[in-house]
């Protein structure tokens, strides 16, 4: 299995200051529908075999969900196909609204 690295919604936002992010919502449809982290683009889950030969493997790579479950499951996926820069949004949206931020929309 491979090593999974979450950062939480602060080192998020720190790392979005310093270098371009790639961030991913895995969500389902219905869930994105109720709003996401601005700028995320939305592959479920499911599409992430074929979508991510299309990524950049060298920028960061930011994965979230609901929770950090599914996430978490994305990167490690990620880290096997060679992406050595992906990070799991520790707690997902629910951190992210816990932390006091609002919901964009999604790509």
């Amino acid at each position: 299995m491979f090593g999974i690295r979450e950062i939480d919604v602060h080192e998020f936002n720190n790392l979005k200051q310093d270098s371009e992010v790639v961030l991913v919502d895995v969500r389902t449809e219905a869930e994105i529908q109720r709003g996401g982290i601005d700028g995320a683009m939305h592959v479920p889950l499911y599409l992430l075999p074929m979508k991510s030969e299309e990524m950049c493997k060298e920028r960061p790579t930011v994965i979230y969900c609901h929770s950090g479950a599914r996430s978490a499951q994305a990167c490690a996926f990620m880290a096997s196909k060679g992406f050595d820069n992906v990070f799991n949004l520790r707690g997902g949206i629910l951190a992210w609204v816990g932390s006091g931020n609002s919901l964009g929309s999604i790509v």
